[in-house]
């Protein structure tokens, strides 16, 4: 069998060139560039062919809702019955605009992962130096890197002088990373491999030279594109559940209309008869309404969101927020600041945590070291550019009170000695009156290895082995704590080398510190039954750490059951998915993993939020059922790819946005069960009346007028409810429940039947009052009209008293019952609208009729809800 070729970042430098074939002093040839640009083509990374506006409009029309009203249109106007089909249709077509308007979003995370390699580069190309686009670039080009770059490929470093990289956005690290042209293993992940410099990231510090290895979708960003590509944006559950209740609204319909269809051409009736009872059947059946309501529901409450810093991009997101089981959470900007800063100094005197405000001489002889060797900028804006540790540096010597340009004034910089990643250490020498002097920082290791002294209070004193391993052991505490570590150094310029012999100044930990008010933000979701788990790139002690601050992990917590590494995630998905689900924090984990988690959850049942800022958090946001980005620090490409954008960055503002989502759910729930039991009653009149030889007391126009002008309007309101103060004390949903249980079925049936009772009242009343055809249409019309506006105010919890409660106290509520009362008194007066519906003015008689009878129901319906209200209190 044959062996793969090694990869770039474990072949020398020398073998990297030679398997490309080029030379570092001369770069490619005019002629090589053209094929090998034939061969691997231009560097960008590709995009889907985004959704035309004619497959999206085609995407409205399927569905078994649709189909049934067209169908019932079509019978409508093949009868010659113009007025009903032409209504029909006006209605599937206003669905058809907000489904479009809904789903017109073009995917832009793959422009935006372009966005990020858009730009010129420096070449060596025919042994000359030339700026071209950066999508230009083939393998083999050789590439001339400086502090401030971007990196427009992969590239395999061939020399450097001091070079680091800012790696965060792909693989979560929050310090910038040393890179050294020297081979590492094969098998070493992406965030180790320092001989390597990947496309969209950039260069903090240093220069280099480098070796193109691949370009456009080759490179590591362009392999986290095809992960973007193949995660698929799944129907929400709301979505899942709304597409299922129509289906079986649609099949109950067939039913009912064939059963109503037998009986009546079974009993001699007229079959145009049948078929207009069978049309009023089908646009009975369906609450038209309901898209229209969920739609606008679910925009208000994303304004709602908005206003409160969480900037919904898909409607779907707002419910599925409420469904959330499992937040999947970034570390590096989400939990934490995306900022390193000092936090403890460990001084010749002893440790300390580091704090504002003056320093004492100790602290303030390493802060001076830490501000001379140093190549930050810190505006006084607060901006800054530079590697994060050297920024840390610097604002912790502002808060200290120090002033690095009056030191630099006393201390004129002379020379600077870049960082050396195989010394680990880097100095600047500076002026000191007759005297030179050197100040010096680096790994903790490579500085007490070249000390052999240490400077306190008291003074200089000899640094002996005993004293080496006491602050090896000191700085190996601050990194079992998850601190990074540098320690501080000065020598005399004698001319010799600037990295020995040190006289040791002391040590700082620093750390990307946890937000403020995330701890607080994850006991609410622990509250609300909600899981939270860290999945981070970065290594497993400054995971746990940070694990500690935030309250994922117990304080005193360490060991490692509740941490599981990234390598192993595929093994635990195939063989041990408890242990997965048990684990609160994932780390060194790799974007492929992200997204296999995200999946390994969802296939669990999970309805999984995943947050993150980073170009290695897009995949994995897409997928699942609601990605959150951070607005602030988070990249254009996390961005893009999530449905959810927080734009003050606050953990906190998921878990607003969750309860919102209930609410939003329980308000959706209460409209869905107001317009089925109002389009139940439709139904049982239409067909006990078929069923029963009695004339029509509906006609489908008239229906169509009930379902869009008067349901609407209340549904909506209904949905506008503020929702109850305790609903985060409850656990998620099951995300198998159905938007309506047995219970809300039941109860839609007997509040339906209860508003038929009333309308074959009103009927029967008509009759004996001797009222002819138009009269009594006019009669059981408005009574079951009235009858739907009064069952509004029904829609309460059982539980809740019955003249102070969340519905009474919805102003809305009360607005869209006034409206609709409107609504339907106009029509009979109104000469077109009342030749339009068959209507008729009525008489005081018939307007006695069809105020008594269209407030039974809720009378009869209040009465019910009491009885049993006070049955569950008995038990």
């Amino acid at each position: 069998m044959e062996t793969p070729p090694a990869p770039p970042y474990a072949l020398s430098a020398a073998e990297a060139l030679a398997e490309l074939g080029v030379t570092a002093a001369d770069g490619l040839g005019g002629g090589e560039i053209a094929a090998r640009r034939h061969r691997f083509g231009a560097n960008i990374v590709a995009h889907r062919r985004a959704i035309s506006a004619t497959r999206l409009i085609f995407h409205q029309f399927i569905s078994p809702v649709v189909a049934l009203l067209a169908a019932a249109a079509v019978l409508a106007l093949s009868f010659g019955e113009l007025e009903e089909g032409a209504a029909i249709l006006v209605v599937l077509a206003l669905n058809t605009l907000i489904g479009f308007v809904t789903e017109w979003k073009a995917t832009r995370s793959i422009d935006a992962l372009r966005a990020l390699g858009a730009h010129t580069t420096r070449v060596r190309r025919d042994g000359r130096v030339a700026m071209i686009p950066a999508e230009d670039l083939v393998p083999g080009d050789i590439v001339l890197l400086d502090a401030g770059d971007r990196v427009s490929a992969d590239l395999r470093l061939i020399e450097s002088s001091g070079l680091s990289a800012d790696e965060s956005t792909l693989t979560g690290e929050s310090v910038a990373v040393a890179k050294d042209p020297r081979p590492v293993a094969a098998d070493t992940r992406m965030a180790e491999r320092t001989a390597m410099l990947f496309k969209g990231t950039a260069i903090t510090r240093g220069s280099g030279t480098g070796l193109v290895v691949a370009t456009g979708l080759a490179t590591e960003l362009g392999k986290m594109t095809r992960l973007v590509l193949e995660a698929r944006t799944g129907t929400s559950p709301l979505e899942r559940r709304l597409a299922r209740l129509s289906g079986q609204l649609v099949w109950a319909t067939l039913a009912v209309a064939a059963l109503i269809a037998a009986i009546g051409l079974r009993a001699g009736r007229d079959p145009l008869e049948i078929i207009q009872a069978a049309t009023a059947l089908a646009v009975a059946a369906i609450p038209e309404g309901l898209p229209i309501v969920a739609t606008l529901t679910l925009a208000r409450g994303m304004w709602r969101m908005a206003k409160r810093n969480a900037l919904i991009e898909r409607l779907s997101a707002v419910e599925t927020l409420g469904a959330t089981t499992v937040i999947l959470t970034d570390k590096t900007g989400t939990l934490t600041e995306n900022r390193m800063s000092v936090r403890r100094v460990c001084l010749p005197s002893g440790d300390r945590d580091f704090a504002t405000g003056p320093a004492d001489s100790e602290t303030a002889r390493i802060l001076r070291i830490g501000l001379l060797c140093n190549d930050a900028t810190l505006e006084s804006d607060g901006g800054a550019t530079g590697d994060p540790m050297e920024i840390a540096l610097l604002r912790a010597g502002r808060t200290a009170g120090l002033d690095r340009a009056a030191l630099l004034r006393d201390h004129p910089l002379r020379h600077r000695h870049a960082f050396d990643p195989i010394l680990k250490m880097m100095a600047t020498a500076h002026g000191n009156g007759d005297a030179g002097l050197i100040a010096v920082k680096g790994a903790p290791e490579a500085i007490l290895a070249a000390a052999d002294s240490v400077i306190g209070e008291g003074g200089v004193a000899p640094l002996d082995e005993a004293g080496r391993a006491a602050w090896l052991a000191r700085a190996e505490a601050l990194g079992r704590d998850g601190l990074r570590t540098l320690a501080f150094a000065t020598k005399t310029d004698d001319g010799e080398t600037p990295f020995a012999p040190l006289c040791l100044a002391g040590m700082v930990g620093l750390e990307d510190p946890p937000r403020p008010d995330v701890k607080q933000a994850i006991a609410d979701c622990r509250q609300a039954g909600i899981r939270v788990v860290m999945v981070t790139g970065d290594h497993a002690v400054t995971a746990r750490r940070i694990g500690r601050d935030v309250g994922l992990i117990e304080a005193d917590d360490s060991a490692a059951a509740d941490i599981v590494d990234g390598r192993t995630i595929s093994a635990l998905i195939a063989a041990a998915p408890a242990r997965l689900r048990a684990a609160r924090i994932f780390a060194r984990v790799n974007p492929a993993e992200k997204l296999d988690l995200v999946r390994a959850a969802q296939a669990g049942g999970d309805i999984v939020a995943m947050t993150g800022d980073g170009v290695n958090d897009a995949p994995a946001l897409r997928q699942a059922d609601i990605g959150v980005a951070m607005g602030r620090r988070g990249t254009d490409v996390a961005r893009e790819a999530a449905a959810m954008i927080l734009l003050d960055d606050s953990f906190p503002t998921i878990v607003m946005a969750i309860r919102q989502g209930r609410i939003i759910f329980a308000n959706i729930r209460r409209f869905v069960a107001y317009l089925l039991s109002c389009n139940l009653s439709e139904v049982m009149v239409v067909g006990l009346a078929v069923a029963t030889s009695l004339p029509l007391p509906l006609l489908p126009l008239q229906i169509l007028y009930l379902n869009l002008a008067t349901d609407v309007f209340p549904a909506f309101a209904l949905a506008l409810g503020e929702g109850e103060a305790d609903i985060l004390r409850h656990p998620p949903r099951d995300p198998r429940e159905p938007i309506l249980g047995r219970g809300h079925w039941l109860a839609i049936i007997a509040q339906g039947a209860a508003l038929t009772a009333g309308t074959f009242a009103a009927l029967f009343a008509a009759g004996r009052l001797g009222l002819d055809g138009v009269q009594t249409v006019t009669v059981t019309f408005t009574t079951l009209a009235l009858g739907q506006i009064w069952h509004s105010f029904n829609m309460r919890d059982i539980d809740a008293p019955l003249l102070v409660n969340g519905v009474t106290r919805n102003r809305w509520l009360w607005g869209a019952a006034l409206l609709c009362v409107g609504l339907i008194a106009a029509p009979p007066y109104l000469r077109p609208m009342a030749n339009l519906l068959h209507l008729t003015p009525p008489t005081p008689a018939m307007w006695a009729v069809i105020v008594a009878c269209s407030l039974g129901p809720s009378v009869a319906i209040q009465t019910v809800m009491a009885i049993l209200s006070r049955a569950r209190r008995r038990r």
